[in-house]
């Protein structure tokens, strides 16, 4: 079937479903298929649902309904990218930001949407749908009117972005910083520069101009190399302290008539400043007054457990369990540091996906916490348990550190530390349950795996 007559057939359902539980009625079905999962096992669970038609690589049955393709994912790429260029403004095919970058590209993409709105009809990525299956689906999901689009793009292999850029076809790039994060699908940090540079490396061929962090000397590097035109932001700010009265990252940002302005966000967490700096530069490159921006960015509120603070009736929660890596995690833990508060407790789980680094990366920071929290323990002696042991929160002025996942525990086989150790979220949640805590501020961080999260009702 050509990709045309696949569209008018998209066109006229209005939306497509990868999954068959979640049939509403008149979608268009892709039966995907990877190494675990066939899905053109469910495609007749998906029409007895209510789809009007099923993509499939195989056909379960003789009925027109099915429309059988080589690849059901490539079919879905294809007519995501066939999508994008059928969106038109003004007899131009719409605008697309692309954004990847190892930290803050779901805030970044979310306080860029809040801006742009001022001004555009924006669709963007909703939630992180940023790999190869979340991608296409974000690009079918931009509305006919939309005159913006700005697409997250995710990656933990080295093509990844290659891939991506070829179905979203972006007009402007911005890659939020380049840490390390998926060393064992990169190989390196010198990896991880090199696939997400491949978003600048379409945008050169391709596109327009690049968004850059004027503080970051990677990105900077990375995109004077290529002789891209840049759009720099991050210089003029000045980011305020944080305390118990000013818990969120406030900044003062020069506007649109060279003053300086106060942002006072809900976002924890000075790292977020570059986060909010490139939405106000986005939104200011096109037309969007920076006072306004701020305005927007000031009323966002986070949500998915990223830089979220939560007051419980006996704690102050910094949440930013979503993911960790060491990048993301030294910036963490650099503002819990700055954070004046009486009583601290840490909370932190596993970063995954390190590879060989793995060790090297909780050793050091073990070591880390071991000289910023040397008396951060209710157990002196002990290390590597998860009995529950009395603690008197009340009567404790040192500081709590909870350290939960199997990588931890190999790293703790090299430091000398009394910090507690648990081998899952629920073990620390069972001891919390025992050792109540109230009047601390508390930061809860850790890879998706180790769902840090749980832990929350605890407190």
């Amino acid at each position: 079937m050509e990709i045309s007559e696949l569209y008018s057939i998209y066109k006229s359902c209005g939306r497509v479903s990868t999954d068959s539980r979640a049939i509403g009625g008149g979608e268009l079905f892709f039966a995907l298929k990877g190494e675990n999962f066939d899905g053109n096992k469910f495609a007749p669970k998906a029409l007895e649902a209510g789809a009007a038609y099923a993509v499939v690589s195989s056909l379960p049955a003789d009925d027109p309904r099915y429309i059988l393709v080589d690849d059901t994912l490539e079919a879905l790429k294809s007519l995501a990218r066939y999508h994008r260029e059928h969106i038109l403004v003004n007899g131009q095919p719409i605008t697309v930001i692309g954004l990847t970058g190892t930290n803050g590209k779901t805030t970044t993409k979310e306080l860029i949407r809040s801006v742009l709105a001022l001004k555009y009809r924006v669709s963007a990525t909703k939630g992180n749908l940023n790999n190869d299956i979340g991608v296409p689906l974000s690009l079918l999901d931009i509305p006919q009117d939309c005159e913006i689009a700005v697409i997250e793009m995710g990656a933990s292999h080295p093509d990844d972005i290659a891939h991506l850029v070829v179905v979203s076809e972006p007009d402007y790039g911005l890659i939020t910083n380049v840490g390390k994060a998926h060393l064992l699908g990169f190989g390196s940090f010198e990896g991880v520069c090199k696939a997400k540079g491949q978003l600048y490396d379409y945008v050169k061929e391709h596109g327009k101009a690049v968004f850059v962090n004027a503080t970051d000397p990677v990105l900077l590097e990375m995109a004077t190399v290529r002789g891209l035109k840049m759009v720099e932001y991050g210089l003029d700010a000045e980011i305020l302290s944080s305390d118990a009265e000013h818990p969120y990252l406030r900044m003062l940002v020069p506007n649109e008539n060279g003053e300086k302005q106060l942002l006072e966000t809900q976002l924890v967490g000075s790292y977020n400043a570059a986060n909010a700096l490139a939405a106000i530069s986005v939104g200011s490159y096109f037309g969007v007054p920076v006072t306004d921006a701020i305005k927007a960015i000031a009323a966002y509120e986070p949500a998915n457990k990223r830089s979220q603070l939560v007051r419980t009736d006996s704690n102050t929660l910094i949440v930013d369990a979503y993911n960790a890596n060491p990048t993301s995690m030294t910036a963490a833990l650099d503002n819990f540091r700055n954070i004046n508060a009486t009583r601290k407790a840490l909370f932190l789980g596993n970063m995954g996906e390190l590879g060989e680094d793995s060790l090297k990366e909780h050793v050091a920071l073990i070591k880390r916490l071991t000289t910023e929290y040397a008396s951060a323990t209710p157990l002196r002696g002990r290390k590597q348990s998860s009995a529950p042991t009395p603690f008197n929160a009340e009567n404790s002025s040192d500081s709590l550190v909870c350290l939960v996942g199997a990588e931890f525990k190999k790293a703790m086989d090299f430091v000398s530390t009394d910090f507690l150790w648990f081998p899952s979220s629920a073990d620390l949640t069972a001891w919390l349950a025992d050792n109540p805590i109230s009047g601390h501020t508390i930061l809860i961080k850790g890879s998706r795996s180790t769902e840090m999260e749980k832990v929350i009702p605890s407190l």
